[in-house]
């Protein structure tokens, strides 16, 4: 076999011809030249289906949904909190807690992606997995300040980076050609449960009591996580390599990555303003608490097909393309509706539309990584990337929340700062698209 180097090499060279067909018109993916050794890694190796491709996307769907989908929720324990164990607190500081769950869950990235890249996903999802459902386990106990960022802001968003960072890469090792799609479809486990847990949350709640509601999603993360565990791997044999500070900064000498990066960045201040403080808003519109419970369910319902329609339509248009498109509707839509939104009917296609328009992030960014990366990279690449928009995720709540206390109560000021953040970001994914299509107007990018 070759050494690692020289695979990754041939897999970035062959992966561009497929990847930027369109714009050569002239590739093929069955046959390599005759100079070039077969490996696992060469992208007509890439099966794009198959028994185990599809239930490794299964087990990812379900690492989805028990990871990205439980962030997806955190907006109604911002509405909880305020009006139950954290009353006493300021919207800002009670924000701290989601942002930090957001940060963690994010900035170890490089380190987990290494650990996946040489190792393997199996053991990192078994520690993810534990960490997880431990943290939601002692959040069922918390009763201070302190403990709920221990427990649910450090706890189990450090799992919850182990779980997300292993779906991500054990289904680039199973698809190419279809990996948009794939990427789709395992987003759309974190949408159905950002549709599932919020909802039975706010039903348990008033039943069985908030220590008890916590307890009961943890067991159903575990039995999910115990599936996702037997059926999550990845095709390819790990890369082993030594443990180097440079390979975490290698993917910032690339030009590409870091004008990708920072329309991440500027994105992500805005992407989870509205997620975190829709229901607080409506209610202070107006709408009654009972009825706003359902906003969550209603963004991360349509989430779903914000995930699988752009994965899908990305394989045949470009992940560029629609990632620009997406994060421009996005920051629209914002300005529009957290603007002018002033009855239930308007609260309720706000949450609709948004959810859509962002759901598109969560699985283009991962495949836009892929497009730019050689193969061993990705995990390393994606890692990163996420590392460094964690601290859009971590200030990004807490700035909106200080917004809102210095308009005593006012969400003006808070809309106009993640629309004017999300409009950025997509304004940075044309610069990137352009770059990467080499300045090409109508290139499949």
């Amino acid at each position: 076999m070759s050494k690692p180097s020289s695979l990754g090499r041939s897999s970035l060279e062959a992966d561009t011809d497929v990847e930027q067909a369109p714009i050569t018109e002239k590739h093929n993916t069955t046959e390599a030249p005759t100079s070039e050794t077969i490996t696992p890694w060469h992208p007509s190796q890439f099966p794009d289906g198959g028994r185990e491709a599809w239930m490794s996307l299964v087990g990812a769907s379900f690492a989805m949904y028990c990871s990205f989908g439980w962030l997806n929720c955190i907006g109604a324990f911002q509405a909880y909190y305020q009006t139950h164990q954290l009353k006493d607190y300021s919207p800002s500081t009670v924000a701290w807690i989601s942002s930090c769950e957001i940060f963690v869950m994010f900035v170890p990235g490089p380190i987990i992606g290494f650990f996946i890249d040489n190792y393997g996903p199996r053991y990192v999802l078994l520690f993810g997995s534990f960490f997880h459902v431990f943290g939601l386990m002692m959040t069922s106990l918390c009763t201070e300040y302190w403990q709920f960022v221990l427990a649910q802001g450090i706890c189990s968003p450090l799992g919850l980076n182990a779980i997300f960072n292993c779906a991500l890469a054990s289904i680039t090792t199973w698809f190419l050609k279809k990996r948009g799609a794939a990427f789709g479809i395992a987003a759309a486990g974190s949408g159905l449960g950002g549709v599932t847990l919020p909802i039975m949350v706010s039903h348990l709640i008033p039943s069985v009591g908030y220590a008890w509601t916590m307890r009961i999603a943890a067991f159903l993360i575990l039995g999910l996580l115990i599936i996702a565990n037997l059926t999550l791997k990845s095709r390819l044999p790990p890369v082993p390599r030594k443990f180097e500070v440079a390979v975490f900064y290698e993917p910032f000498k690339d030009l590409r990555f870091i004008i990708l990066t920072t329309a991440g960045l500027l994105t992500f201040f805005g992407l989870f303003v509205p997620i975190n403080f829709i229901e607080v808003q409506a209610v202070a519109g107006g709408m009654s608490t009972s009825l706003a419970n359902y906003l969550i369910p209603v963004l991360n319902s349509t989430s779903i097909f914000g995930r699988i329609i752009p994965g899908i339509l990305a394989d045949k248009l470009g992940r560029f393309n629609l990632q620009m498109v997406m994060s421009g509707f996005s920051g629209v839509l914002v300005l529009a509706f957290g603007l002018c939104a002033s009855s239930n009917a308007a609260f309720i296609t706000y949450a609709a539309l948004y959810g859509f328009a962002s759901g598109a992030f969560v699985s283009l960014a991962p495949a836009q990584i892929a497009f730019i990366s050689k193969v061993e990279q990705i995990g390393v690449r994606q890692g990163v990337l996420f590392s460094v928009l964690s601290f859009a995720g971590l200030v990004g709540s807490p700035i909106a929340g200080a917004i809102v206390k210095s308009e005593n109560g006012g969400f003006n000021g808070t809309s106009i700062f993640a629309g004017v953040m999300l409009l950025a970001g997509a304004a940075v994914f044309v610069l990137a698209r352009m770059h990467v299509a080499r300045w090409k107007l109508f290139a499949k990018i």
